[in-house]
């Protein structure tokens, strides 16, 4: 797993040259390949910078999935949306925690599983 919001040196890059919106698209299309799976995360599920980005992804094959609030472009974008119904940023990204501790927890029960 990469999260791409941790290579300053490419954000600021990116951000410089291409402008915001393009952070993470311009990090998918470069090592992003089909059978990947991209998850991305907004609050409003209308942030120009993930919108982007999971447009990418679709051109590339990789599977997307999206956190959002209860509206906003990701939910018709996205392989798959969880959207947590609810007008409050705090709730919605309280939401998105949970959810995000649970994945991790399945895929590590997964993977222990396995070996």
């Amino acid at each position: 797993a990469i999260a791409l919001t941790t290579d300053t040196s490419a954000l600021t890059a990116i951000a410089n040259d291409y402008g915001y919106e393009n952070v993470f698209s311009r990090q998918v299309s470069a090592i992003g390949a089909e059978g990947d799976c991209f998850i991305g995360i907004s609050t409003s599920g209308k942030s120009k910078n993930i919108v982007n980005a999971i447009c990418a992804a679709n051109d590339l094959g990789i599977k997307t999935i999206s956190l959002c609030g209860y509206d906003g472009v990701l939910l018709e974008i996205s392989n798959f949306c969880i959207a947590i119904p609810h007008h409050r940023t705090m709730r919605i990204q309280e939401a998105h925690i949970f959810i995000l501790h649970m994945l991790c927890a399945q895929i590590e029960c997964k993977l222990e599983l396995e070996n």
